[in-house]
């Protein structure tokens, strides 16, 4: 199969191509640290070829793990160290503005921990991820424990699903990514309902108390 990769993956085709498994990790890894580069589209452009015969799926699902990881960490170093003052200063020739830094921070904020895996689905969340991280003083080891997590599931499930689809990829990224925001919904409702669950309990803890 000379041309695997269908519809708007095909751009794609010569740098995977030439440089196979090195873009695999080169553009997951630089995504990951606050870049705007297609790293989920070359994660399935990458299944889809592992699929042709081209690339060896464990490989790319290996080398796309480390990649993800290490770029998040990096990410962190960043937020960790440069600060907010490095991200204000820099971060527009990457397209992260301060608004969108502060977006990010509110959310990440709101969400604790948690939101390091689920942010790994989430496009803009995904970039940044780490550099918030870093920025708000989660403990490292916290966020290596939720970052391998996401990084895992989500190498796990477009590596699959592209191996197994190959040229239908783009329907079903396409299905996949309209159902995701429902999931994030969801996930949304049901953090806001243990939150509300917690709060009430203390209320009544504290009311029980006073009596």
């Amino acid at each position: 199969m000379a041309h695997p990769l269908p519809g708007p993956l095909a751009h794609l085709e010569p740098l995977l191509g030439h440089y196979g498994y090195w873009a695999v990790a080169g553009v997951i890894l630089v995504e990951d640290f606050g870049v705007p580069i297609p790293g989920e589209a070359i994660l399935i452009a990458a299944g889809v070829f592992a699929g042709a015969g081209r690339l060896d799926i464990v490989a790319v699902a290996l080398i796309a793990f480390v990649a993800a990881v290490m770029g998040d960490n990096i990410g962190y170093l960043i937020g960790r160290y440069g600060g907010r003052a490095l991200v204000h200063r820099w971060g527009r020739y990457v397209f992260l503005t301060p608004e969108r830094f502060a977006r990010a921070e509110a959310f990440f904020a709101r969400h604790g921990g948690k939101i390091v895996t689920v942010a790994r689905f989430v496009d803009g969340l995904r970039q940044v991820n780490g550099i918030v991280a870093g920025t708000t003083g989660m403990p490292w080891r916290r966020f290596l424990a939720f970052n391998a997590l996401g990084a895992a599931l989500w190498v796990g499930l477009w590596a699959t699903l592209a191996y197994a689809a190959g040229d239908h990829i783009t329907e079903i990224y396409a299905a996949v990514s309209r159902y995701q925001r429902w999931v994030l919904v969801g996930l949304g409702v049901l953090v806001a309902a243990l939150v509300a669950r917690h709060l009430l309990r203390r209320r009544r803890r504290g009311t029980t108390e006073r009596q």
